[in-house]
């Protein structure tokens, strides 16, 4: 089987629900008519009733749409048996180089090659638990916003307190397949770029294991000059490096949800601010044409809505985290490569720093989900931070601190990474960890002077 047949043709993207559903109101003269609206209204919400999703989203239309933009971007070969031949053996060296490294145990699954299709599919229930709570409350806020402007608007028709009420829950659902269509085309692109299963940091798959998309590698290989086989091995090392990260600790999941969930509460709809941008007050020109403009420009204030102080302090935790975790996975797979790839180590640890800086998948993530930035100069201060805990505490000493939340590093700790030292550490190896640390920032500096622009 060969997915390049997938999708339905060069013009992938799903409809817009709201417009879609606008466009039928409209009179010969060109007018709105209201009635034939509420009517409509009752009769989907007695369709509607008992099997609404809380969130708005139909998952299985927003997979279907990530599939067929990943069929837009390109080839999608099924992966060969050569393929899967390649990755094991890959997998067992990266495994058996790790042990030296990593506290963590090896994982019991076997590896796997899947194309950018599969990721979409193994990845969807993951998906499901990450985005939901964000659709959910962008949803309730926005119904709840804009039913109050409809209802506050100058010259409004009688029956519009009737309709604001009833079309609340149809709002609802269509805020939610206007963020599905958002999320949607992000992890088709998304499944378009990365080359292993937790490439973004966030672990998606259904269990710890090693995946490579054999189809992204090939093209993440063009023009580095390092043999096919370097480079699968160079980025297996990566993967099992953070998959065994994910296994091993338990609450670092769970936290990364609570986080965006953390997020997803203070969410609201600014009402003054949608006003200025899409401008309802003369209901007498509301024609279902202008409601399909009104509905085109409510996505673009939709995904970017202003954010609170505790939704910015929220935020700056989230980008720690994943700095920490992209920061150890640097560290580890730099010490384990060093020894035994030390032709490519340097160009290949290059290769990933600009591909964080240019072509990030993790930032296509958390953009779309959150708005939030992760700055690649964030995850050098954390490589930076645990060269130094490894360089004072060794490797087991380094990986305990994974083992409780409250231990984790924090925004002021990379920003000094001696902070983490312990003082009955520092003493009897002043010497040595004072000149290893003035190397690793100097070296950081040395980057952000040449890389500024990456921190903006």
């Amino acid at each position: 089987m060969n997915d390049d047949t997938a999708g339905p043709g060069p013009n992938p993207e799903p409809e817009d629900p709201m417009a879609k559903w606008f466009s039928q109101f409209n009179t010969p003269g060109g007018q709105f008519d209201f009635q034939r609206l509420l009517a409509q209204v009752q009769q989907a919400m007695s369709s509607m009733s008992g099997r609404a999703d809380s969130s708005g989203i139909d998952w299985a239309q927003t997979t279907s749409a990530a599939r067929h933009m990943v069929a837009s971007l390109g080839s999608d070969p099924t992966p060969s048996q050569t393929d899967l031949r390649q990755v094991a053996e890959a997998a067992r060296l990266s495994s058996l180089w790790l042990d030296q490294n990593v506290a963590f145990d090896q994982l019991t699954s076997q590896p796997a090659a899947w194309s950018r299709a599969q990721w979409v599919e193994q990845t969807t229930k993951s998906w499901r638990t990450v985005a939901e709570p964000i659709a959910t409350r962008i949803a309730d806020a926005l119904a709840n916003s804009v039913g109050q402007q409809f209802e506050a608007a100058e010259g409004a028709p009688p029956e519009l307190a009737q309709f604001s009420v009833m079309f609340a829950p149809m709002l609802r659902a269509s805020a939610g397949s206007m963020y599905a269509m958002q999320l949607a085309k992000a992890i088709g692109k998304i499944a378009s770029e990365i080359v292993s299963g937790s490439e973004i940091g966030v672990q998606l798959l259904p269990q710890a294991q090693i995946v490579l998309l054999p189809a992204n590698l090939t093209r993440f290989s063009e023009g580095l000059g390092v043999p096919d086989d370097d480079v699968r091995l160079y980025l297996t090392v990566r993967e099992e490096a953070r998959q065994r990260l994910f296994a091993h600790v338990g609450w670092l999941g769970p936290h990364v949800l609570s986080l965006l969930e953390q997020y997803a509460r203070q969410i609201s709809i600014d009402v003054g601010a949608m006003t200025e941008a899409i401008d309802v007050g003369d209901m007498s020109s509301l024609t279902s044409q202008r409601l399909i403009e009104l509905s085109e420009q409510l996505q673009g204030r939709l995904f970017s809505p202003s954010q609170t102080a505790e939704q910015v302090e929220v935020l700056g935790r989230l980008e720690t985290l994943l700095a920490l975790v992209e920061g150890w996975v640097d560290e580890v797979t730099a010490n384990t490569v060093a020894t035994w790839m030390p032709h490519a180590a340097e160009s290949l640890a290059e290769a990933v720093r600009r591909r964080r800086a240019t072509a990030n998948p993790s930032q296509e993530l958390f953009s779309t989900l959150v708005g939030l930035d992760i700055r690649p100069r964030r995850v050098r201060d954390a490589a930076n931070m645990w060269a130094v805990l490894t360089r004072a505490r060794g490797v087991a000493g380094r990986d305990a601190v994974w083992s409780h939340p409250d231990l984790m590093p924090t925004a002021e700790d990379l920003d000094d990474p001696l902070r983490m030292v312990e003082a009955a550490q520092q003493e009897p190896q002043a010497d040595e960890i004072d000149l290893a640390l003035a190397q690793l920032l100097e070296q950081a500096e040395q980057e952000r002077r040449n890389e500024s622009d990456e921190g903006r």
